[in-house]
């Protein structure tokens, strides 16, 4: 059985973040897509899942720091599988059933309270259920999600990676 080192992959997870944020970042300013709240909130668990992996690879812990690192880093990725979940099933409902287009997010920002921004950025608007790019039939939150499911399972099989 092949064997890799925690270290290094808690790096490269922390790599494969980098480069989703990358090509959300691309999509954004060259294709002219903007992100709907659920989208900002996926790239947001992105980032966070990004950080765990390159502090995990850094501090380069003993076994019981790797599993508390691995959990944390599963239960973050599933955080955002299932942020992912819900913007696929936004895009699937039909049309009269989609919530209304709320306002920007820098004026949800700007004039709401924290909370309620922070609730709507989680639980979408009608914006959310656009789907604007497609990759052999697949939405980018489609794709989203199956990036987090691989994430978490590149996390949670590092419990069993020993040195």
């Amino acid at each position: 059985m092949l064997k890799i080192n925690a270290r290094i992959c808690f790096l490269l997870g922390f790599l494969i973040c980098v480069v989703l944020l990358a090509i959300a970042v691309y999509f954004q300013l060259v294709d002219g897509l903007e992100p709907c709240p659920l989208c900002i909130s996926q790239r947001l668990v992105i980032l966070l899942i990004g950080l765990v992996f390159l502090v995990a690879g850094l501090h380069n812990p003993k076994q019981t720091g790797i599993k508390r690192y691995a959990l944390f880093g599963t239960v973050v990725a599933l955080l955002g599988a299932s942020i992912s979940s819900r913007h696929v099933w936004l895009q699937h409902l039909p049309p009269e059933e989609v919530p209304e287009c709320g306002p920007g997010l820098a004026y949800m920002f700007q004039y709401f309270p924290l909370f309620d921004t922070l609730k709507l950025m989680l639980s979408g608007t009608g914006d959310c259920a656009k789907v604007d790019w497609t990759m052999l039939g697949f939405s980018m939150p489609a794709w989203t999600l199956l990036a987090f499911i691989l994430l978490a399972i590149l996390s949670f099989l590092q419990i069993w990676n020993n040195k």
